[in-house]
């Protein structure tokens, strides 16, 4: 319902409603909501409504999760966000910047792999004896198991 006919707008959303405006399935929504991200409240004949900022934070889940951001971590980002409200773009913000570190080193990560991948698997992946380049006497496994150089900090 538009403003524009004189009635006020639609301030709550059924659970199919929040699904075909998203485009995430009714299951996906019952699953954020388990997992604390998004809430609905009950209506007295026990229907599930969402307030219009669902829309918003189902978005920032969405993108969220296209960074790699563990649900976890949407969920106390989220949870600094003020409730009763839709997320505007300085709260998007203080989200980026509360993320953007974590991406940083992701990032580096990533390009250190893909700068490295052609040239052996890892150093200490497999213990190996025989890298002359890295892991001469294979000296890191003495640091324990795993990819130790790619594990590093």
């Amino acid at each position: 319902m538009g403003m524009g006919n004189g009635r006020p707008l639609v301030r709550e959303l059924s659970v199919g409603e929040v699904a075909r405006r998203s485009g995430v399935a009714v299951s996906a929504l019952h699953f954020y909501e388990a997992k604390g991200l998004i809430s609905s409240y009950r209506t007295s004949g026990n229907q599930r409504r969402y307030s219009r900022d669902a829309l918003r934070r189902v978005a920032i889940i969405k993108v969220a999760q296209r960074l790699g951001i563990p649900l976890a971590t949407i969920r106390e980002a989220l949870g600094t966000l003020p409730e009763g409200r839709t997320p505007n773009a300085a709260d998007w913000r203080k989200l980026s910047e509360y993320w953007r570190a974590d991406l940083d080193a992701r990032i580096n990560k990533l390009v250190q792999l893909r700068d490295h991948l052609d040239e052996c698997i890892g150093c200490g992946c497999l213990s190996v004896e025989t890298c002359p380049l890295r892991n001469p006497y294979d000296g890191l496994a003495e640091q324990g198991s795993g990819p130790r150089l790619l594990d590093q900090a």
